[in-house]
């Protein structure tokens, strides 16, 4: 799995679930407005609804709820986490990146573009609040 990185700066949802389908993030920003999904609607990032369709449109099962991160060995195989949670104007906000078990080990793949390596492995720097486990079909 490779990071795809977000041409939109709220487009971290879609960057996401492009990584994990395996296509560019113009395939799936195209896919996304289909469905009405865009990249500057704060349900993108402040919802899992959006997400949720975008994964099942690609055939990838997610969880039916949010669990509480506890720890980075808890984490099943494949996960979207929510990272930098925090709260504007009473709503929930986030970032969502791609937590990956892969050959060389366990990996965050991050679409955030300022950063000048999307494959993290700096676990004590990210705070993630909850994620949701995914299942490649």
């Amino acid at each position: 799995m490779k990071p795809v990185v977000q041409l939109e700066r709220t487009g971290c949802g879609i960057a996401s679930v492009a990584a994990l389908a395996d296509v560019s993030y113009r395939e799936m920003q195209r896919v996304a407005n289909r469905l009405g999904i865009y990249a500057d609607d704060s349900k993108l990032w402040s919802e899992t609804g959006y997400v949720r369709r975008l994964l099942a449109k690609y055939g990838i099962r997610s969880a039916r709820t949010e669990t509480p991160f506890t720890s980075w060995e808890a984490l099943p195989d494949r996960a979207l986490l929510a990272v930098k949670w925090h709260k504007e104007q009473d709503r929930a906000c986030w970032h969502w990146v791609v937590f990956w078990r892969g050959p060389q080990g366990p990996v965050v793949l991050d679409s955030k573009r300022a950063l000048r390596r999307h494959v993290r492995t700096d676990f004590s720097r990210m705070k993630p609040k909850w994620f949701i486990p995914v299942n490649l079909i």
